[in-house]
């Protein structure tokens, strides 16, 4: 039987949120802590929506602070699919500070690894990923690269 394929627009997300003094930190900017927990809710939505089964967030890869973000701008967090290997998802979390004029400003990328599971909580394998287009191809082999060095920090126990 055929794996089934997906392309990366079928699982795109893209999530809001109006930043309120609760979600700052003592210098009043968002809580970094906060960020990464919307960031996990949103690669877990992508991969969720790719596998068409329960995910788990398996590893952070990068998760890289650009830029603050203070109360009343709103975050907008747009996740999509970069790589897929048999059971595991690498999702890549765009996110951005928007202002009361809607002028964004990047603020954050991470890069997540999700992976599709049982009821067990086992891997299992994944639809694979259709590439289209020269930004998505780009992504794709760096996408591949990250899994590679994933594989090969694990291998010497990192």
């Amino acid at each position: 039987m055929a794996r089934k394929m997906k392309h990366v627009e079928d699982s795109m997300v893209e999530q809001s949120y109006l930043l309120m003094p609760r979600c700052l930190n003592a210098a009043g900017y968002l809580f970094g802590g906060q960020l990464l927990a919307w960031i996990d809710e949103t690669a877990g939505i992508v991969a969720k929506r790719h596998a068409e089964m329960n995910v788990v967030t398996v590893a952070v890869d990068n998760m890289y602070f650009k830029a603050g973000a203070k109360v009343d701008d709103t975050i907008v967090l747009i996740g999509r699919l970069t790589y897929v290997g048999r059971s595991s998802m690498e999702v890549r979390i765009d996110t951005y500070a928007e202002s009361i004029h809607g002028t964004r400003n990047m603020i954050n990328r991470a890069y997540f690894v999700m992976v599709g599971t049982d009821e067990h909580q086992n891997p299992v394998e994944v639809p694979g990923l259709i590439v289209e287009g020269v930004t998505q191809q780009i992504e794709w082999e760096a996408g591949k690269k990250r899994a590679e060095l994933r594989k090969m920090r694990r291998s010497e126990g990192f």
